[in-house]
């Protein structure tokens, strides 16, 4: 049984870091609220949960992904590019030292967990104004031993790797040709997010499903159409601080 960790919406969360889009309210109340919704659907596609409480000090700390990196053999403990983010590794990295052998990337590197997509022995690394090449060196030596191939992919108009794409499964990823150069996943089926919806390329597999969200519904249907079981979540208000599905949990297969 998977075990996702998260962690609540904490009340400074309209404070948070914003990059790509342009800054507007959000309500806090929906946030949480949609933030349940999202916990509520990974325990009903059977994982266990551990629910971290909120960081009051920390906005942005919802967004667990950005702060490790989870493989079968250890958890690599990120350096989030933004100074504000630096302090949420701590209690993730105590959080996961009873399930992995903790692996830490060090100065100069910076690296958010959303620019990391792993699909079985690759690792893609976005090259984005969060994460930069000496994380791609250190993970290559770092994941050298394990058999990863560590591989830096540039991109634009997005905050991270996996705004532009995410794998589906082993085989597919879900991709917006227009924010990341495809030559560099040539060996995957790729799954194009429909022209309306450009953010719609960030899914979440558990299971045989995916946890998707409710506001693309195009892209949705291209899924579906495929044969993939789709669970929506409304992310919307969460969105709104360049959040989205795999943003919100770091999933262990255990």
């Amino acid at each position: 049984m998977p075990l996702a960790i998260t962690r609540s919406v904490g009340p400074r969360f309209n404070e948070c870091e914003i990059t790509h889009i342009e800054r507007t309210p959000i309500d806090l109340d929906i946030a949480q609220k949609q933030h349940r919704g999202y916990v509520d659907a990974l325990k009903k596609l059977g994982c266990d949960v551990l629910e971290l409480p909120a960081e009051s000090n920390l906005p942005d700390s919802v967004f667990v992904e950005d702060t490790a990196i989870l493989l079968p053999e250890a958890a690599v403990i990120t350096r989030p590019g933004a100074d504000s983010r630096k302090p949420e590794t701590e209690s993730i990295a105590q959080a996961l030292s009873a399930h992995r052998k903790l692996l830490y990337l060090r100065e100069p590197a910076t690296l958010d967990g959303g620019d990391v997509l792993v699909v079985g022995k690759r690792i893609f690394i976005g090259l984005s104004t969060r994460s930069n090449n000496e994380a791609v060196v250190q993970l290559s030596e770092l994941l050298n031993e394990f058999g990863y191939t560590v591989t830096g992919v540039h991109l634009h108009d997005c905050l991270h790797l996996k705004s532009a794409v995410t794998r589906v499964d082993d085989k597919t990823l879900l991709i917006n040709r227009d924010w990341v150069d495809t030559e560099f996943f040539a060996d995957y089926e790729l799954i194009a997010v429909d022209p309306s919806e450009p953010y719609a390329a960030n899914c979440l597999p558990i299971g045989d499903a995916v946890i998707f969200p409710a506001s693309f519904p195009k892209t949705r249907g291209n899924l579906e159409a495929r044969g993939y079981k789709i669970v929506s979540v409304e992310v919307d208000e969460l969105a709104k601080a360049e959040g989205a599905v795999t943003c919100c949990s770091l999933v262990l297969d255990r």
